[in-house]
Order: C-alpha cells, then structure tokens, then sequence
C-alpha cells in the first residue's frame, strides 16, 4: 500500500501530513493535536474549523485536542485532582498540554499503516504552578481505522489525580439530523442544567445546546449520520466516561475560530476518565486510553 509522509508548516506550527491507501491524517506537533482525518472514502470524520488559527501557545479549533492533567473547568473536578495545581483559581481550561510542543518520538512506516508517537516531559518540560512528574504519550496509528493510544506516566514518588479526555471534532452533516447509538440508560450530568443528573432514555438527539457528561459507558459508541448514509463508530478502552458537546446558535457566535453557522457540520464526543471514572494513579504506575475510529456505510 502507497504512503508518504510529509513534514510541513501551517502558521506557526510544525505539522505532519500522512497518506495512507487513500486516506489523509494531519497532526500538529504542538499538542499532539490531530487536526484531520480523511478516511479513503467518504466526507472527513474528524472536524477542522475553516476559521482554525495556528498559532504558537494556542490550541487549534477542532481535531482532536489532548485535555490533561484535567478536563474542562479545573474547579469541577474532584479536590485530588485541583489540589495538584497551586492556582487553581487560575488554572486554564482542559489541562495544561494542549498549547504545548510535544517532541515527536517515533515515526514508523509497516504494512497496515503509519505510527506516530509523541511525549511530552513534565519533568524535562516543568510545567508551571503543576510541580509533578509525569510522561504522558499519545500514539497515533493510521491504517484501515484510526486508533489514539493516550498513555500516562506517573514518575513521581507520590500519587498522581488525573482527570483527562480525547477532545474529539466529528464531521457530520447536519448535528439536527444525527443521533448517537449506545448511551440509553447511560447516567448523565447536564451541564447546562446548573449539573443535573439524567438518565438517557433512546438514543441521543440534537434540538439544541447540548453539554452532557455521560458516565458508566460501554466500548463502544456510534453516530448514525442518515444524509451522509455513514455510521461513525468508537471503540474505547481504559474509558468510562464521555462528553457529547454542540454548542448550537448563541454559543457559536461567542466562541473563538468558530464561524457563526459551524455548529452544524459538527459534534464532539470526547471519550474520558472524568468525575466518577477520573484516575489516580501509584508512583511507578502508568494508564492507557484507547479510541479506535472508523467508519460504515449506513
């Protein structure tokens, strides 16, 4: 099977650009950030702003952001897991490697695909007011599917409370006509309803702003996308938790790199160990996150 890599610039970031038996994947070294994947056939599966900005300390609209060492507002996750920042009145939202330059490890061609893996050091790279030591490493593979492998590392010599998710943009072709397969009877935290526990009754539908923390979920999930006659599917391990985000009409407009009609084309669901299914981790230990993607005609 044909495949070529290449190393280019976008802005400010350094960027890989795979071609695989047809199928495209771009990657930002900064942050580790998937920002594209074309599968060989079909529309993209995974979503980029076309208002994206590439630039130097800010993370890119769209892809697949690394959130880490927690996810979302720091102040709602559990007290381990704020107590490990000493300004957590301050904190950034999802974590502290997304803006980040991760070095890139491991670039390596096989019969079924390409390899990429990056680290980022905390202990190499001091991340200020988190004085912690950890390796956390994401491999990328790209093949017949796309599979993510999100490995921390703990290196100090206390525990370490994380918090984390694969932040991912999927493309679809109208967010009011998809609906997502394999969350009935799942709990859920509302966001959006001052935090509301629910429990979902069918499959997940779209009428407006949606901000949803689900938790105790399966393997494995899916959108089902009728206009473009495709099912998208997810498969997880070491995860028991995911966010289903739209942020709809009015958020649309306020929201930075983001044209005011984008919430249509796109959905995020972001598998991720948070709340009940957040980690704490040994000295010496570490913990793997895998996502494998793909998609099926409908």
């Amino acid at each position: 099977m044909s495949t070529t890599n290449e190393r280019i610039q976008l802005g400010d970031l350094v960027c890989w650009r795979i071609h695989h038996a047809g199928a495209e994947l771009l990657v930002s070294e900064q942050g580790a950030q998937i920002l594209r994947y074309k599968p060989t056939k079909g529309e993209p599966l995974i979503w980029l702003s076309e208002e994206a900005a590439y630039e130097t300390g800010k993370s890119v609209r769209g892809g697949v952001p690394v959130c880490w060492p927690w996810f979302g507002d720091l102040q709602r996750n559990p007290d381990a897991i704020r107590a490990t920042y000493t300004r957590p009145d301050q904190a950034p939202a999802h974590g502290l490697v997304r803006d980040q330059a991760w070095q890139l490890i491991g670039l390596n061609t096989e019969e079924d695909g390409v390899t990429l893996s990056f680290a980022f050091d905390t202990a190499a790279q001091p991340i200020a007011e988190w004085p912690h030591a950890a390796e956390l490493q994401l491999d990328i593979h790209l093949g017949e599917r796309l599979k993510l492998i999100l490995t921390t590392r703990n290196l100090g010599d206390n525990e370490l409370p994380i918090s984390q998710a694969l932040h991912t943009y999927f493309a679809v072709s109208d967010i009011r006509k998809v609906q997502i397969e394999g969350l009935d009877a799942c709990r859920y935290v509302d966001t959006l309803q001052d935090w509301k526990k629910v429990r979902q009754k069918g499959p997940v539908t779209f009428s407006g702003e949606t901000d949803r923390i689900y938790l105790d979920t399966p393997q494995q999930l899916s959108i089902v996308d009728p206009l473009w006659k495709r099912r998208i599917v997810m498969r997880s391990e070491g995860s028991a938790s995911a966010v289903v985000w739209n942020p709809w009409i009015a958020k649309a407009k306020r929201l930075s790199q983001f044209a005011d009609d984008a919430w249509q084309g796109m959905l995020c669901i972001e598998h991720a160990n948070v709340l009940d299914d957040s980690l704490i981790l040994a000295p010496g230990a570490e913990y793997r996150l895998d996502v494998t993607l793909w998609s099926q005609a409908l």
